[in-house]
C-alpha cells in the first residue's frame, strides 16, 4: 500500500508499479500498481448461474374476438415488428398510444399473434401486464420477476434488488437470442416511462410493443397513435359482437340507420361498442332503436355504457384519477366548453385565466385532449366529455365552478358578437373601443368560433343562464343571416324561444319566433315559416308593440311570397306599410316597399313593381343604407329586363355584381350575377351569358347553397336550349329535378323543371319523352295550385296534337 504526505497534498509521488497479477483464488498481487494515498482492495463477482424452472415463452392472451376496421394499422406494427426490419443496433420498441377503451390491446394482441404465426420470434412471445393505471400498479422490480420466471429462471434464483434483476434480464435474453433467435416482449397498460425502461432487452434481436394511454416519448419508441373506427368499421363491429353470440341475430342489419345512430352515440370508441353489444346481448328482444333511444341523453349516457362487467366510467375513472388538481380542472372545463373544440378565448374565460401549458400537456399525453382545428384549438371525444360532465356536476362545489365557468364565456361571447355588430349592420356604425378592427377581423372570429357559438345558444334553456343566453343568442342573428347559416340559425332561435319561455318573457319569445321564421323561410320550410311569423304577430300584437308587428308582418309576406300564396302576402305587406308608416320606422317601412316591388314583379305587374322598388331604393339611399340599396336596385334591374329596357337591366346588374362582391356577400353576388345572365340571354348574347350562369353555378355550389342552385341549373338549361346546345340543356334540367325532388320536395319547382326539360327534349328531337314531361308537369302544377301553369303546360302538349284528355290525369277542366 502507499501512503501520501503532507509536503505532497496531491498524492503524486510513490512508487510506481507494473500492474496487478492474480497469485491465489482469492488472492490478487497488487505489487505491479501504481497507486496513490491509501488503498483498499476488494473483489466482487456474479455468479448468476440460474437454475432452469420451467418456461412461460408462449404467454400470449387469446386474440380479442371481434377485431376489425384496425388493417391499417395492423399492417404498421407487423412493419415494425418484421425482423427482417434492421434494428440499428438497439432494440426497436413500438409504441401504441390512444385513450381508455380505443382497443390497444387488442391490436397489440393481433400483431404479435400475426407476427407469430409469421415465424417473427421463434424465441417466442411474452406477455406482461403492468396495470399502469390501477391504484396498484406494477413496479419495474415486481415485471423484472414476472419476466425472469417467464424465461425459465426459478423463483429462487431472482436476484433480490431491482438493478440485479435486470442485469440477469438483459443476459438471459442475450443467451436466448443465441440459442433460439427473437423474442418479443408485450408490455401493456404501461402508464410511465419508468415502468418500461427496466424491461428493454440488451440485445439487438428483440422486439418490445407497449401499449399506454400515455405519450412515453422518454422511451424514444416508434409510436402508433391510435383514434377511434370509422363509422363503417364500428358498425361492423357491433355486428360481430353480436353475430359471434348468436349467428341468427340480424338485428345489425336489419336497422343500418340505427345501428350508424348507435355506433356515433357510442363515439365509435370500440370498448363503447362491444359494451352497446354486449347490452344487446343480454337482450335479444331489444331493438337497436331503444338501445339509442337509451343513450341519447348525454347526461346519462356513461352510467348506460355498463354490461356489468366493463363500464366506460371505470375505463376513465383510471386516467381521471392521475391527474392532479390543475389538470384536472382544466379537463372538467374543457368538457363544458360549447362545441367540438375549443380555443384559447373559450379556455381563459372558462377558467378565470388563461390555461397552464403544463396542465394542457398532462391532457394530451393522457389523450384525454388532442389537438383540434388548428394551434392553440383542443378536441375532446365525445364520450370523454360525457365522462368529464359526468364528475363536475357528481359534486356540488365542482358544479358550481362549472356554472360560474359557463357565466364567464356566456359574457365574452356576448361582448364579442356585439363587438362584431359594427361591421355587419346594412348601416355601418362607429366600432366600439377595443373591439375588432375591420370586417375581416370581426368575421375570422366569428367564424373560427361559429360552432361553439351556436353550441353555446343552448344555454339559453338552461335556467342558470337563461337571460343571458336568450339575449346572446337573438345577438347572433347579423352574422348568421350575413354567412346564409341558416341551419344554424333555426336552431339557436329554438334555443332563445324556449329561454324566454322558461323566462316568461313574451318580446323576447316573439323576437325569436320572428328570426325563426326568417331562418326557416330560408331553408324552404314555407309552412313552417309562416307558422313561426305568425305567432310572432299574436306576441307582437298583445304587447301592443306596432314598430315589432309591422316587421313581423313584413316578414311573414316574404314566407307567403314564397310559399306563392299572392293574395295574402299583398295584404301582410301592406299591413306592415301601414303599421311602419304609423310608428315611424322608415328603414323597415322601405323593406315593405321592396318586398311589394318583389311580389309584383314575380306577379307580372311590372310598372306597379317599377314605382315601389324606386321608393324603396331612395329610402335605402337616403338612409345611408348601401346594402339594401344594392338589393332593391338588383330588383329593379329585374323589373327593367321585363319591361324590355335591356340595356339599364344589365347596367345596374353589372354594379350590383360588384357590390356585393366587394363586401364578400357571395350568395348575393352569385344571383346577381345569375339576373345578369338573365338580361344577357334577352339579348341574344347567349355565350356570355352562359359563362355567367356558369360562374354563378359554380360559387353557389361551393357555398352548398342547394336551391339557388337548382334555379340557376334552370336558367342555364334555358339559355342553353336558346343556344342549340340541346342535350347540355336536358342535363342541366335533370340536375335541377333531381335537387327540388330529392332534396327539397318542392312540388311548383319540380312542374317547373319538366316543363324546361320537355322544352329541351322536344328540341333535342325527342317528342314523345316532351309529351310525358310535360303530363307530369301538368299533373304537380295542378297539385301546387298553380293553375295558370297547369293550363299553359297543357297548351303546349296540344300544340304537338295530342289530345287534351291525355295531359295528365290530375288536370281536371279548365
Amino acid at each position: 500500500m502507499g501512503t501520501g504526505t503532507d509536503s505532497d497534498p496531491d498524492g503524486v509521488t510513490g512508487g510506481e508499479q507494473d500492474a496487478s497479477t492474480s497469485v491465489g483464488a482469492d488472492l490478487l498481487d497488487f505489487r505491479s500498481g501504481l497507486f496513490h494515498g491509501e488503498v483498499v482492495a476488494k473483489k466482487v463477482e456474479h455468479h448468476y448461474h440460474h437454475v432452469p424452472g420451467p418456461l412461460a415463452l408462449q404467454s400470449l392472451p387469446g386474440p380479442a374476438r371481434g377485431f376489425v376496421g384496425r388493417d391499417r394499422e395492423l399492417r404498421t406494427l407487423l412493419d415494425l415488428l418484421d425482423p427482417d426490419e434492421p434494428a440499428r443496433g438497439a432494440v426497436l420498441v413500438s409504441s401504441v398510444t390512444g385513450m381508455g377503451g380505443v382497443g390497444k390491446t387488442a391490436l397489440a394482441l393481433q400483431a404479435a399473434h400475426t407476427a407469430r404465426h409469421r415465424g417473427f420470434f421463434p424465441a417466442g412471445v411474452v406477455f406482461l401486464d403492468l396495470h399502469g393505471y390501477d391504484d396498484v400498479p406494477v413496479a419495474p422490480e415486481q415485471a423484472l420477476e414476472q419476466l425472469l420466471l417467464a424465461l425459465g429462471v426459478s423463483r429462487d434464483h431472482v436476484p433480490a434488488s431491482a438493478d440485479a434483476r435486470a442485469g440477469l434480464y438483459r443476459s438471459v435474453l442475450a443467451e436466448v437470442a443465441e440459442k433460439q433467435g427473437a423474442l418479443l416482449v408485450v408490455v401493456d397498460n404501461a402508464s410511465h416511462s419508468s415502468q418500461v425502461r427496466p424491461l428493454l432487452p440488451g440485445h439487438p434481436g428483440h422486439r418490445v410493443l407497449v401499449t399506454s394511454r400515455d405519450v412515453l416519448a422518454q422511451l424514444g419508441a416508434q409510436m402508433l397513435r391510435l383514434g377511434v373506427l370509422s363509422p363503417e368499421h364500428a358498425v361492423e363491429a357491433l355486428a360481430t359482437a353480436l353475430g359471434s353470440a348468436d349467428p341468427a341475430d340480424a338485428r345489425i342489419a336489419r336497422d343500418p340507420d340505427q345501428a350508424r345512430r348507435l355506433s356515433g352515440l357510442c363515439g365509435h370508441l370500440p370498448l363503447a361498442l362491444h359494451i352497446a353489444a354486449a347490452l344487446l346481448v343480454n337482450d335479444p328482444c331489444k331493438p337497436v332503436a331503444e338501445l339509442a333511444d337509451e343513450l341519447a341523453d348525454r347526461a346519462t349516457r356513461i352510467d348506460h355504457l355498463d354490461d356489468g362487467e366493463r363500464a366506460m366510467r371505470a375505463a376513465f375513472d383510471t386516467s381521471y384519477r392521475r391527474l392532479g388538481d390543475d389538470p384536472a380542472r382544466l379537463f372538467r372545463l374543457i368538457a363544458l366548453a360549447p362545441g367540438a373544440e375549443a380555443g384559447p378565448e373559450a379556455l381563459t374565460a372558462l377558467g378565470g385565466a388563461p390555461p397552464v401549458p403544463r396542465s394542457l400537456d398532462v391532457l394530451v399525453r393522457a389523450h384525454l385532449i388532442e389537438s383540434g382545428s388548428s394551434r392553440g384549438r383542443w378536441r375532446m371525444h365525445d364520450l370523454v366529455r360525457a365522462y368529464g360532465v359526468f364528475r363536475t356536476r357528481a359534486d356540488a362545489a365542482l358544479a358550481a365552478d362549472g356554472q360560474a365557468a359557463r357565466a364567464r364565456l356566456l359574457g365574452r361571447f356576448r361582448q364579442r358578437v356585439a363587438d362584431s355588430h359594427a361591421y355587419l349592420q346594412t348601416v355601418p356604425e362607429r366600432p366600439r373601443d377595443g373591439g375588432f378592427t375591420d370586417r375581416g377581423e370581426a368575421l375570422r372570429w366569428l367564424d373560427t368560433e361559429r360552432e361553439g357559438l351556436v353550441a353555446a345558444s343552448q344555454w339559453a334553456a338552461d335556467p342558470e343562464h337563461a337571460e343571458s343566453g336568450v339575449r346572446f343568442a337573438l345577438s347572433l342573428s347579423h352574422y348568421l343571416a350575413w354567412r346564409h347559416h341558416f341551419d344554424d340559425a333555426a336552431e339557436v332561435y329554438q334555443h332563445a324561444a324556449k329561454g324566454a319561455r322558461l323566462l316568461g318573457d313574451r318580446s323576447f319569445e316573439a323576437m325569436a319566433y320572428d328570426n325563426l321564421g326568417i331562418a326557416l323561410r330560408y331553408l324552404r320550410r314555407g309552412e313552417e315559416a309562416i307558422v313561426a311569423h305568425r305567432r310572432a304577430l299574436e306576441l307582437f300584437r298583445a304587447l301592443g308593440a306596432l314598430r315589432e308587428e309591422g316587421t313581423a308582418r313584413y316578414n311573414l309576406g316574404n314566407a307567403l311570397l314564397e310559399a306563392r300564396r299572392f293574395d295574402q302576402a299583398l295584404e301582410a305587406f301592406q299591413e306592415a306599410d301601414s303599421l311602419l308608416r304609423a310608428s315611424g320606422a322608415v328603414r323597415t317601412a322601405a323593406m315593405t316597399q321592396n318586398g311589394l316591388g318583389v311580389l309584383l314583379f314575380r306577379t307580372g305587374h311590372f310598372a306597379e313593381a317599377l314605382t315601389h322598388l324606386d321608393a324603396a331604393r331612395a329610402a335605402y339611399r337616403s338612409l345611408g343604407d348601401t346594402i339594401m340599396e344594392a338589393i332593391s336596385t338588383n330588383n329593379r334591374a329585374r323589373v327593367l329586363r321585363g319591361l324590355g329596357q335591356l340595356d339599364a337591366s344589365l347596367h345596374d346588374h353589372t354594379l350590383c355584381v360588384r357590390f356585393f362582391r366587394t363586401l364578400g356577400h357571395t350568395e348575393r353576388a352569385a344571383s346577381a350575377r345569375n339576373d345578369l345572365a338573365l338580361t344577357l340571354h334577352a339579348m341574344g348574347r347567349f355565350p356570355e351569358a352562359i359563362e355567367h350562369h356558369t360562374e354563378a353555378l359554380v360559387s353557389l355550389r361551393q357555398q352548398q347553397e342547394q336551391y339557388r342552385e337548382a334555379v340557376i341549373l334552370n336558367d342555364l338549361g334555358n339559355t342553353l336550349r336558346s343556344a342549340g346546345r340541346h342535350r347540355d340543356a336536358v342535363r342541366c334540367h335533370e340536375q335541377a329535378l333531381a335537387l327540388l325532388r330529392d332534396v327539397f320536395f318542392d312540388t311548383y319547382g319540380q312542374a317547373c323543371s319538366l316543363d324546361l326539360y320537355a322544352a329541351a327534349v322536344l328540341a333535342a328531337g325527342e317528342a314523345e319523352e316532351a309529351v310525358r314531361a310535360w303530363q307530369e308537369s301538368v299533373v304537380l302544377y295542378r297539385r301546387a295550385g298553380s293553375d295558370d301553369a297547369a293550363r299553359a303546360a297543357t297548351r303546349r302538349i296540344t300544340a304537338l296534337g295530342v289530345p287534351v284528355e291525355s295531359a295528365g290525369s290530375e288536370a281536371g277542366d279548365d
